[in-house]
């Protein structure tokens, strides 16, 4: 016979700080990027941004203004499939 406890409040805990975490992640979800948060987002400077891939025809962007505009979805899917795509030496 196996006879298993459960702690109770643990559990509620535990699922409780998940649940912030998830809710949080939810709210700072963005639609756009600029390019500061472009930056931000993978660690490079724009000027490496701009010599690595801005003007790959692929990379999706948007000039509103005099500011860039980048869709978040499309750019986290580009910069994905881009990093895979460079050499690894």
């Amino acid at each position: 016979m196996l006879n298993i406890q459960i702690d109770e409040q643990m559990v509620e805990k535990t699922f409780l700080t998940e649940l912030k975490k998830r809710l949080d992640q939810l709210q700072n979800k963005q639609t756009f990027w600029d390019m500061k948060e472009l930056c931000r987002q993978t660690n490079m400077s724009e000027n490496s941004i701009k010599e690595k891939f801005f003007f790959d025809t692929r990379f999706p962007k948007y000039k509103i203004g005099g500011k860039w505009y980048f869709p978040t979805a499309e750019a986290e899917s580009f910069l994905l499939m881009w990093i895979k795509e460079q050499p690894t030496h």
